[in-house]
């Protein structure tokens, strides 16, 4: 080896060398982005997301919109599913009974006003103690009621008097095995 030759071990001392120091620098950059994701918010707004662990990934919370999804690992990656929203149902009844008590709301002043201009008028003179005329139709709703005969009066007593000395007759019976038994 002649001193003014470069001897094949500074070569590969001198590869070695620039290598380090590329990777030390790469390293650097990376570590510095690596930090700063680590410390920053999941996305580049500041914090829109909350993220929760769940026993299958994470759930993802839009701090914005109120959006909830769950997002999971598979093979390609990580996948996040909208979870439904109740709220956007909720929503939807909170303003169809809302826009139901307005219309009602109208509705009972409407009838409310309507009241008071009838109370408003004077009721008609009569007098209270007569009875106001038959009207021509009455006739045809009056049912008459025929008042039994003596005849009729008679037979009912019968019935009466029949159905009387059995229920005598059958407390007699009564009696009489009673105190026979004793």
């Amino acid at each position: 080896m002649s001193p003014d030759s470069p001897s094949k071990f500074s070569t590969a001392w001198l590869v070695v060398a620039l290598t380090s120091g590329l990777l030390a620098g790469l390293c650097v950059d990376l570590c510095a982005i690596h930090a700063d994701a680590a410390t920053s918010a999941p996305d580049t707004e500041n914090g829109r997301y909350a993220l929760s662990p769940i026993t299958d990934g994470v759930l993802r919370l839009d701090t914005r919109t109120g959006a909830v999804s769950s997002c999971t690992r598979s093979g390609d990656g990580w996948a996040c599913t909208v979870m439904p929203d109740e709220r956007a149902a909720l929503d939807e009844a909170i303003g169809r009974l809302q826009a139901d008590n307005e219309r009602l709301k109208a509705e009972l002043a409407a009838r409310q006003s309507a009241a008071a201009e009838k109370i408003d008028e004077p009721p008609p003179k009569a007098d209270s103690l007569t009875k106001p005329a038959p009207k021509p139709n009455d006739g045809a709703r009056r049912i008459d009621i025929p008042v039994p005969g003596d005849r009729d009066i008679d037979r009912a007593m019968s019935v009466l008097e029949q159905a009387w000395r059995r229920l005598v007759e059958m407390a007699n019976r009564m009696e009489r095995d009673f105190t026979g038994r004793i």
